[in-house]
Order: C-alpha cells, then sequence, then structure tokens
C-alpha cells in the first residue's frame, strides 16, 4: 500500500506535540486504527482555504451566513487518486477501501444518543449530509453539538505558533462572528459554571459504555473514535485542573477512552 497523504492544522511547535484541531485528530486516530500508511502536511490556520481550493477540494459545509467554511482535514490517497476532505468521509472511505487492513470502523451498534443544545453553538455551520452509516453519522452530529457548546472552555487555550498566532486568532474571530480576541473570555464564576453544565451534559453520552468503558463495544469503533477526537482536543487545551476533572467524570469513563486510544495517537 503507498502512504497516503493527510493534512492536519499546524499548531506551535513540536508540531506532534501540539496538534490539537478535533476532526484531523478523529481522522488520524482511524487511520492508524486501519494501520494505513500515511505522512503528515501541516498547515497552519489562516493557509487552510488556499491549500483546499489549490486542491481542487470544495468545502463541505458553511457558516451561518452562507460563505463557504474550508477546513481540515484532508485525505488523499495516490492509489485511486481519491482526494477526501471531511473526517467522517475519510474513515468511510478507509474502511470500504481497505477492509483487509486494521479493524472494522463500523460494526453495527445503535448508538442511541442525542443531544439538544438549546442555544446557538459557537460556530454554528450548516448540516454535513451523509448517507453512508446513519446511525453513526447521527451519533457524530450530536457528540460534535455538546462538545461544541462548551469549546468556550477550550478556546482560550489553544496552543497557537507565537509566528502565526495573530492571524489564527483573526480567523477564530471570523469564523466566530465576534469582534475581537476578548470575547472568548470567560470570568471564573462563568468558567465553573460552563464546567457543571459540562459535565451533566456528557451524562447522557457517558451511559453508552455500559461495561465503564474503555470502549461503548467490546471492541473499538468510530463511535468511540468520535469521541476521541473531542478528548484529545480537550487534552491539548483545558487546563490541567478541568483536563483531570473531565478524565474522571462519570465514573472516569472518558478517561478510559481517551487512555485506550493513546495507541493510536501516533502522529506520522
Amino acid at each position: 500500500m503507498s502512504k497516503l497523504t493527510f493534512y492536519d492544522v499546524a499548531m506551535g511547535a513540536p508540531l506532534h506535540q501540539r496538534n490539537s484541531a478535533v476532526n484531523p485528530w478523529k481522522s488520524r486516530l482511524a487511520l492508524n486504527f486501519k494501520a494505513i500508511p500515511h505522512e503528515t502536511n501541516w498547515v497552519t490556520l489562516p493557509d487552510i482555504t488556499k491549500v483546499r481550493k489549490g486542491l481542487g477540494i470544495p468545502p463541505c459545509r458553511k457558516f451561518a451566513d452562507g460563505t463557504d467554511f474550508y477546513t481540515l482535514p484532508i485525505l488523499i490517497d495516490p492509489t485511486t487518486s481519491h482526494k477526501i476532505g471531511d473526517s467522517f468521509d475519510i474513515a468511510v472511505y478507509v474502511n470500504k477501501q481497505y477492509p483487509n487492513s486494521g479493524g472494522d470502523l463500523f460494526p453495527p451498534q445503535p448508538l442511541d444518543y442525542t443531544y439538544d443544545p438549546g442555544a446557538a453553538i459557537l460556530v454554528p455551520l450548516s448540516e454535513l449530509q451523509q448517507n453512508e452509516y446513519p446511525q453513526y453519522a447521527r451519533f457524530n452530529a450530536n457528540v460534535d453539538a455538546v462538545f461544541s457548546m462548551h469549546t468556550i472552555l477550550m478556546v482560550g487555550g489553544m496552543p497557537f505558533d507565537p509566528e502565526t498566532a495573530d492571524e489564527a486568532k483573526k480567523e477564530f474571530i471570523r469564523r466566530a462572528g465576534v469582534s475581537s480576541w476578548d470575547d472568548f473570555a470567560i470570568g471564573d464564576e462563568q468558567r465553573k459554571q460552563t464546567l457543571v453544565s459540562f459535565e451533566k451534559a456528557l451524562g447522557d453520552l457517558a451511559r453508552l459504555f455500559t461495561n465503564d468503558g474503555p470502549f461503548i463495544l467490546e471492541k473499538l469503533s468510530y463511535a468511540d473514535i468520535i469521541v476521541g477526537g473531542w478528548l484529545r482536543m480537550a487534552n491539548r487545551t483545558l487546563p490541567a485542573e478541568e483536563w483531570e476533572q473531565l478524565k474522571g467524570w462519570h465514573g472516569g469513563v472518558f478517561g478510559k477512552l481517551h487512555d485506550a486510544l493513546e495507541v493510536y495517537a501516533t502522529v506520522n
């Protein structure tokens, strides 16, 4: 199998210890679980639109105002010439294209989990249209919603490269539709309240881990990787004390999952 090329978001150096974008993490964990040889091309946040357009990959989502949302990850398979620009689509592709490599990402399971945010998400985006593995697609959307509603806890800890931090922050400001980086700041009391909300909101998700983890089923599936991608982001961006709290919530199922996925977190 020829090496595939994987595009991830470059943060500060060392890149392999500071990558924190959730959707690239979903794809990286999936690629490593499937034992797919690949190499990483690192792209700074301000350059993502240019790189994606240059590769001829259209955006798969839009901002609330209807403008195109150019993002990563991207996967290019030189054997088939396929270019895939969405984390869920990447998982579907490698599972079908390389069924005999690694494990099955999409074993049948009900995944009965929904989350209604009840308020606007920090960066609202159009819904993705997914026809493959619909139960996993719905699960992905609901997990994204519960974590996205609480990303205000993580934004301040993004490990930006000092050389590109100003540009990267401008991109975050544009995406969120706020006026300045200070709009992401929250005080101590609001932070405590948001942590309480976060723990409560994760309760129904935690109950899927009926055997107290580390996985929803006895074996790893893409459902675990969806959650695991968000946990990787939280690990890189939350203050250490809050990360330890999250790991211990609901019987420690999220800490167990994060630790169990460590073997698939290698950066190539």
